[in-house]
């Protein structure tokens, strides 16, 4: 099968890997197969239409999300990973495939995952959908879904993602949606999907809220319960699935959005301070927000320059 996309890979450290895999999908631990310091593998960003996808050219090494990882750096997406070119094996849950050119494999980033790249080098394509529209329009699935190319929904998912693909410049509304729709069909005549319990969807509301509004200095739980006309308590006690509070989720994504606004800083693609930059991911104490950051990346914003 022909890959979709041209490979982009260089040798890099693996804290430099491990630093732009966070930025664009969340905190990874990398493992190098061999004790070389150095990865063959890149990773670059693509829009296509409303999602944002990424991809990552990796070869023999080993990256896992595990629960700390989680808890550290809890993100909120579905990542559907489309084998582009190569092999690699996915484990998540129970569900363990070895994923060849076409394959695609359904991973929930609020759950451990492992991917291993021990035949060569690897590109995968990976689309993130945001976690509450995915609950929203799939329902509750099972992590670790494998996307069988034995299914007829297989080639008409893959035709629509070649087309997002090969006109990425023209007005993809209507490609996006049926990607979407063609995946929530899949999956629903494929697996048992339960539509999501009232809880979940309360949950579902409440991130929506936060992603939404956290950038605002002055939004807090308070506001999210008193949208949602519930209770702090009540909203505390339904964030206790993911082992943190919506204060620990706003201040987080905070933080994320900061950490990145630091790295375009770093890069020259940004020209603001670091207070500018603090004051606009919604800090206005900055003594709050230097030590929430060294706690979080375990070094003060200012070594971000370093």
């Amino acid at each position: 099968m022909k890959p979709l996309l041209q490979s982009h890979h260089n040798h890099l450290p693996v804290e430099v890997f491990a630093s732009e895999l966070r930025q664009v999908c969340g905190l990874f631990n990398i493992e190098p197969q061999s004790s070389s310091s150095v990865i063959n593998g890149g990773i670059t960003t693509r829009h296509f239409g409303a999602f944002e996808a990424a991809i990552v050219d990796v070869d023999s090494v080993h990256i896992e999300r595990d629960k700390a990882s989680i808890r550290q750096d809890p993100g909120e997406y579905f990542f559907l990973l489309i084998q582009d070119s190569g092999y690699s094996q996915v484990q998540q849950g129970n569900n363990t495939v070895e994923l060849r050119p076409g394959d695609m494999f359904l991973v929930d980033s609020v759950k451990p995952s492992m991917f291993r790249y021990d035949y060569g080098q690897s590109r995968q394509i990976s689309f993130h959908i945001p976690r509450e529209e995915a609950i929203h329009r799939f329902g509750n699935v099972d992590c670790g879904v494998n996307i069988s190319r034995d299914d007829p929904l297989w080639l008409a998912i893959y035709s629509v993602l070649k087309k997002m693909v090969d006109y990425e410049c023209m007005d993809q509304q209507h490609l996006g949606e049926a990607f979407i729709s063609l995946i929530s069909a899949y999956l629903h005549t494929n697996h048992r999907v339960a539509h999501a319990e009232p809880s979940e969807q309360l949950l579902s509301k409440a991130l929506a809220l936060i992603n939404r509004y956290y950038l605002n200095s002055n939004f807090s739980p308070r506001e999210i319960a008193s949208h949602l006309n519930i209770s702090e308590r009540t909203l505390q006690r339904h964030f206790q699935v993911l082992g943190e509070t919506p204060k620990h989720r706003i201040i987080s994504s905070r933080l994320e959005y900061a950490y990145k606004q630091l790295c375009l800083r770093k890069d020259g693609l940004l020209n603001e301070s670091i207070t500018d930059i603090a004051l606009r991911s919604g800090f206005n104490d900055l003594s709050y927000f230097y030590r929430e950051f060294r706690k979080k990346y375990n070094m003060p914003p200012s070594l971000m320059e370093q």
